[in-house]
């Protein structure tokens, strides 16, 4: 259903070097590249996370309770993008671990623009 989620950034050249890092950890590559926006994702029918420069020329901010969530695929995963992550200059927001009763297994961090992200499995 979703096809595409924007993060909006101040500096684009060492944002898209941080997602270039970590997106390929998910195979993911740029699938569009343009001097306002890129996009990176795995395949034409698939959800793309992309980096953009506001249209209305205005600093790019957080949002109060916006967060991306990345399907990690296992536990291991939800390590290893989350170690990539802080590699690059993420901050942590929450290392691996499960949360609550449900199965799910969460890391949080902030890329380099204090966008909140999360990286999960949810074990069936």
């Amino acid at each position: 259903m979703i096809g595409y989620i924007t993060l909006g950034t101040n500096n684009f050249e060492r944002a898209a070097s941080f997602y270039d890092g970590l997106l390929a950890e998910f195979g993911a590559q740029r699938v569009r590249d343009t001097e306002m926006y890129i996009a990176w994702g795995t395949g034409p029918a698939q959800t793309a996370l992309s980096i953009i420069k506001p249209f209305d020329e205005k600093p790019a901010t957080v949002g109060n309770g916006v967060m991306v969530s990345l399907y990690g695929g296992s536990q291991e995963k939800v390590h290893n993008v989350y170690a990539k992550a802080l590699e690059l200059g993420a901050t942590d927001e929450g290392e691996p671990g499960p949360r609550g009763d449900t199965g799910f297994y969460g890391a949080y961090f902030r890329d380099l623009d204090g966008n909140k992200l999360c990286v999960f499995y949810i074990a069936q």
